[in-house]
């Protein structure tokens, strides 16, 4: 049996729905009768859908973990010249954080709560246990690939997976195109001061100087990093108690030195508590 063929066999079986990857990592095109979705749409996520072309056509909606359809005569065919094996990480409630570089798996492993961590050609696959819809580039060598997306297997690597955190889920958050006027310039921070009951003070300081690490850094689409960073920070302290004055003053002033007004600082600190429900 084709070694591919028997990985994407035992991955199906334990529940990882599967496809063939071609020369150059990508899915196989759709078949003729498939061309320009001819055959009334792909599949859905069930792999069941208007098309019921036997071909591993339709990219991500065609994984599937039914080992019947993995080693059909049409499947077989696409094996013999497969090169690689991809997966739908959404369609097993997984999402991945692809790091493309040196840079983002520093990044990754400053900003981002461990878990399960696959070594790539280029950087490396943060897996975790939870599905949520799929971005490309939300920052510099970032992609979340989760829902509607496939991701490349390569192994099981290292570590256990943990729950999908909400500072990933900010980074596939768009600010609102209208954005929520509010009163006053000056915003409060969203619970007075305490001391964080789920982090070190440490993780803190160092949560905080990342954001305006972030901020300074960014060399194009200032107005949506800030939005994000504002996100990821709420997200990870906003309903403890352990942001500060101090610590928006901060993160203000970062923004409004590359470019950012006052009342953006405040629109965007409001809209930020509001997609979060603070």
């Amino acid at each position: 049996m084709n070694d591919l063929l028997n990985t994407a066999l035992n991955l199906a079986q334990a529940g990882l729905p599967v496809l063939p990857l071609r020369a150059g990592k990508g899915p196989f095109g759709n078949c003729r009768t498939c061309a320009h979705n001819a055959c009334g749409g792909r599949p859905n996520m069930k792999n069941t859908g208007p098309c019921q072309c036997p071909a591993p056509c339709h990219a991500w909606a065609a994984a599937t973990t039914d080992p019947r359809v993995i080693g059909s005569p049409a499947w077989a065919r696409a094996w013999a010249r497969a090169v690689g094996i991809g997966y739908h990480p959404g369609g097993a409630g997984l999402t991945v954080v692809d790091l493309d570089s040196p840079a983002a798996v520093t990044w990754a492993r400053q900003s981002l709560p461990a878990t399960r961590t696959v070594p790539t050609t280029r950087g490396e696959h943060w897996v975790y246990q939870g599905a949520m819809r799929s971005v490309n580039g939300v920052r510099d060598g970032v992609d979340i690939k989760s829902a509607m997306a496939y991701a490349r297997w390569l192994g099981f690597g290292v570590g256990a997976t943990t729950a999908l955190p909400d500072v990933v889920r900010a980074l596939a958050v768009r600010e609102p195109a209208t954005v929520r006027r509010v009163p006053l310039v000056t915003v409060t921070a969203s619970a007075g001061g305490g001391e964080c009951r789920h982090r070190t003070p440490a993780y803190l300081e160092r949560g905080i100087a990342m954001a305006e690490q972030r901020i300074t850094e960014a060399r194009s689409q200032v107005h949506v990093t800030v939005y994000r960073t504002f996100l990821a920070v709420l997200s990870a302290h906003g309903r403890c108690g352990c942001l500060t004055a101090t610590h928006m003053a901060r993160l203000f002033t970062a923004a409004q030195a590359k470019g950012e007004s006052p009342r953006h600082c405040a629109d965007a600190w409001a809209n930020a508590r509001t997609a979060l429900g603070m």
